[in-house]
């Protein structure tokens, strides 16, 4: 292939080749995507529907669950087709489509997760200014400049892989298409690209992380000052998970990129890609409604309510259909 205008489709890697696996492959995503869809929909459907839960904390909840969503949602799909239907194909405009989805909800939800690390340095630090330095249009700002950075960086991603001419092929040893497999295939010099997007990156990356580190040692120096254990106890059920979040999604990351070349071996590629791409959106919920007593009482009511309001809509319905089976008096 001369250039990457011929190319109109790309191979993805397939994790079995035989067709027991294959079937074992897609039911295993398959409960782990509806598991994913279940979680952060209950998530923002809980935050959404209780006007106590109207709160920046809860706000920022809701943004990541639904770049959680979009993230699995990238991904995951089209895995478990292929594996369904014994194909490898992704089309090159699809292909370009996931790359600009991945880059764009991965870098969005990093920045959402910094923010939310600085929602909680307020509430703990400096819990009287929390209504003046979160207000509802600070809140809206932020969440959109995540988004915003999200769509920028998917931007440049984009456009600086794909303008490359590929010349070695058209088969992926990842299981969605990825940046770094992609330009494995240029036949030109992208070292100096290649360098120029790590190091975009990683700057980036590390700006948030030293954002978040700092924002967690003022919380934990205010922390130590609190008397009472009532007040412990809060300060850690509301900070704990996003630090759990915060760790699985930048260890699994970084492990990715900065793994030696040793490593890269296509099944632990395959392996420590699977960890930060399907992990984290599966598991972020269980991890923030375990130790949030206030999204779990919320979460409780609103099935509650679901539940009562089907009994009650049944009963109507039994009723009616009684009444109009009774035969009409004699006169």
């Amino acid at each position: 292939m001369s250039n990457s205008s011929s190319i109109t489709q790309f191979l993805l890697l397939a994790f079995k080749d035989t067709r027991e696996l294959q079937l074992l492959h897609f039911w295993l995503f398959l409960g782990i995507y509806l598991a994913a869809l279940l979680g952060n929909g209950l998530i923002i459907t809980t935050i959404a529907c209780d006007q106590h839960l109207h709160t920046p904390m809860y706000f920022f909840l809701l943004n990541l669950a639904l770049l959680d969503l979009g993230f699995i949602s990238t991904t995951l799909p089209k895995s478990m087709a292929n594996s369904l239907w014994d194909t490898r194909a992704m089309s090159y405009l699809g292909c370009a489509a996931q790359v600009f989805s991945f880059v764009f909800l991965i870098v969005a939800e990093y920045s959402m997760l910094t923010i939310m690390s600085y929602d909680h340095y307020v509430a703990i630090c400096k819990p009287l200014h929390y209504g003046t330095l979160l207000g509802s249009r600070a809140c809206v700002h932020m969440a959109a400049a995540a988004w915003a950075t999200g769509f920028l960086n998917a931007l440049l991603h984009t456009t600086n892989t794909f303008s490359l001419p590929l010349c070695k092929g058209n088969a992926l040893d990842q299981f969605f298409c990825e940046t770094s497999q992609i330009l494995k295939l240029s036949c030109s010099n992208t070292y100096l690209r290649e360098a120029g997007l790590i190091v975009v990156g990683v700057c980036r990356g590390f700006g948030c992380f030293v954002f978040v580190v700092l924002s967690y040692v003022q919380i934990l120096r205010a922390v130590l000052r609190i008397p009472s254990e009532q007040g412990w106890h809060k300060a850690f059920s509301m900070c704990l998970p996003h630090l759990a979040v915060v760790s699985l999604f930048v260890s699994t990351g970084m492990f990715a990129y900065l793994k030696s070349s040793s490593m890269s071996s296509p099944s632990l590629h395959l392996v420590v890609s699977f960890l930060y791409s399907v992990v984290p959106p599966a598991v972020n919920p269980l991890i923030y409604s375990m130790r949030n007593q206030e999204l779990k009482v919320a979460l409780k009511k609103l099935i509650q309510s679901f539940f009562c309001q089907q009994r009650y809509a049944t009963h109507v319905s039994s009723e009616v259909i009684s009444s109009s089976t009774q035969e009409p008096p004699v006169h």
